[in-house]
């Protein structure tokens, strides 16, 4: 059985699909997930990954765990204590989703020191482990659903800075790969786009796929932080800030590692436009 946390989001639902698609018993497991919501034959089951304790009775009988790094509550996970959970419930190896902020921006609380401090409880657990390190994803342009909805407009900072932002299900399907293949273990894989694209491009992508002019109106860097502000920590904002605006020479990097594990390039934004249209239509 495989065992997938964040089971609700841009990368764990696509990771239960792909699993459950190649015949793996899957538990599915966060806060709020529902059989509902899932593919026939996989098991929800509700749980907070900052309850270790809780995570025991899914972890029962394991033998791989797919572990979200906790995104904004990334401060109150336990890492230690969920690896020791796995291991006595039989899990044999841990797929680790991580951010490639731990080894950009190590001297960031929220991608340096918290990352890295779930990266080393991962390496120290005596398991197999894999650690799987995305960039921004394409699926951040949900953001602008609304606004391109109701006035076909894109509305970001720093509209000409370009970043290769990698499609969540290329993640799903690399950590399926490192889940269900031997061969990986000890690997850091840095995930990205196949070409750096910029906020201007991504919304001409858009366009593209509604077959409707979009326009693009850049922010100041003031107004950007302030609507960050509204749902993320002023240092999680100020650090996501810094890469969309000043990417580091690493985060401007195209990484090989998608296509390494799956045998093809990873997909472009504008297919990730293409068959997400609907949610901006």
């Amino acid at each position: 059985m495989i065992v997938v946390t964040g089971a609700t989001g841009n990368v764990g639902r696509a990771l239960v699909q792909v699993l459950a698609g190649a015949g793996e018993k899957v538990t599915a497991t966060s806060r709020r997930v529902l059989d509902a919501d899932l593919p026939d034959g996989v098991q929800a089951h509700p749980a907070d990954l900052t309850d270790a304790d809780g995570l025991r009775p899914v972890l029962d009988g394991a033998e791989a765990l797919f572990l979200q790094n906790g995104g904004a509550d990334a401060h109150l996970l336990d890492a230690g204590r969920i690896l020791d959970a796995a291991r006595d419930g039989g899990v044999r190896r841990v797929v680790l989703l991580s951010s490639q902020g731990v080894a950009t921006r190590p001297e960031s609380a929220s991608h340096g020191g918290v990352g890295r401090a779930i990266e080393d409880a991962v390496r120290g657990s005596g398991l197999d482990w894999v650690i799987l390190r995305p960039g921004g994803f394409d699926s951040n342009a949900y953001a602008w659903a609304e606004s391109v909805r109701a006035l076909r407009t894109v509305t970001a900072p720093f509209g000409d800075v370009g970043l290769p932002t990698v499609d969540p299900d290329d993640i799903a399907e690399v950590a399926a790969a490192t889940l269900r293949e031997n061969g990986h273990t000890g690997q850091v894989y840095e995930l990205t786009g196949p070409a750096l694209t910029t906020p201007r491009e991504r919304a001409a992508a858009l366009a593209l796929a509604l077959g409707e002019p979009v326009r693009f109106v850049e922010q100041t860097r003031e107004e950007a932080l302030a609507q960050l502000l509204r749902f993320m920590p002023e240092p999680v904002a100020e650090t996501t800030l810094a890469i969309l605006g000043a990417p580091t020479p690493a985060e401007l990097l195209v990484s090989p590692d998608i296509e390494r594990v799956l045998g093809r390039a990873p997909r472009t934004f504008a297919d990730w436009a293409h068959r997400h249209v609907a949610a901006f239509r």
